[in-house]
Parts: structure tokens; sequence; C-alpha cells
């Protein structure tokens, strides 16, 4: 189990930044990777806060890794290879592909609960 805890605070121009902080063992340093299709990407940023025990952590994202489809980055502990956080870009046509099958999924549960939502009302009335 990892000795930090990570959570995103933004992406912003290319840059995914969060929060490292420890969780148990105060004394452990960070030893950060991080992997896009399972290839370390060497540019990961770790900057001490000046609270006790957190760092800002920035993830440049290159850009000849940005293109159409999904492109996933996930950060981990070296020490212990437990993953902290992942992030995911999507973009090109795939993006449309996605949203509407989102959408037509999302449509057809919420058919499926009025159904019941309807069932339900019919059956409570009648007792």
């Amino acid at each position: 189990m990892s000795a930090f805890e990570l959570s995103k605070t933004r992406l912003f121009e290319g840059v995914w930044e969060g929060l490292l902080t420890t969780v148990g063992d105060k004394d452990a340093q960070p030893n950060l990777g991080v992997t896009h299709l399972e290839k370390p990407l060497g540019d990961l940023q770790i900057q001490e806060t000046g609270e006790p025990n957190q760092w800002a952590l920035r993830v440049p994202i290159p850009v000849e890794l940005i293109g159409d489809g999904a492109q996933t980055f996930l950060i981990f502990d070296k020490d212990t290879g437990e993953t902290l956080d992942s992030f995911t870009i999507i973009a090109g046509d795939a993006v449309t592909d996605d949203i509407r099958a989102e959408v037509a999924l999302l449509r057809a549960e919420l058919d499926l609960l009025k159904r019941a939502f309807r069932r339900h009302c019919v059956e409570t009335s009648e007792t």
C-alpha cells in the first residue's frame, strides 16, 4: 500500500495538476512515475507546497501523445507499484460516437426506470 494519496486539482494548458499528501508514514518521500500505454513519461514535476507532508504535482502532457481516441495516463508510486490516480484525454471522431452511445444507453435506462416506476404506482394504488 502506498504511503501517499493523490487528488487532482485541475487540467490546464496541457498540464495535469494534483496535490500529493502522505497518509500514515509522515517521513515518506515521493517517488512517483507516469506512464502512457505502459511507457514511462519522464516529465513529472514534484514541488513542496510549504504545508507539512504535502507536494504539488505537475504532469505536462506531451503534444505528440494527443490524438484521435482515448489516451490514458497512470500516475503510480514507484516504491509500491500502486496506481495513485489516472486521467484520460478523449479527442477526435471517437468522442462523437462515444457520446452518442452513452446518450442512447442513458435513454434506454431512463425508459426502463419510467416503466418500473409506473408499474409500481399502479400496483400500490390498487391496494
